[in-house]
């Protein structure tokens, strides 16, 4: 939900307020009763989650040395696994 800041021309009190974005802007101060005026402010911004660098760009490069070692040792073919020895040959 967007965090609005509001000016009463009245008072000159600062207010943010949580608003949909579909909700019509206040126009009357809580504190004087006074006209309100909607002011531009930064936009906040909020990484959530265990660390976006880490899990979008930083694993990029692993992932896909990964895949094509994996594919790789897919691709050799493996020699036979032999279940029992043969016994050594005397000469």
């Amino acid at each position: 939900m967007p965090l609005y800041e509001y000016r009463c021309q009245g008072c000159g009190e600062i207010s943010e307020v949580l608003q949909r974005m579909d909700d019509a802007p206040l126009s009357e101060c809580p504190r004087c009763g006074g006209v309100l005026s909607k002011i531009a402010s930064a936009p906040a911004l909020q990484f959530k989650g265990s660390g976006w660098y880490v899990t979008d760009y930083g694993r990029a490069g692993k992932k896909d040395a990964g895949a094509a070692t994996a594919a790789a040792s897919e691709a050799a073919p493996k020699p036979p696994a032999d279940p029992k020895p043969s016994p050594p040959t005397s000469t």
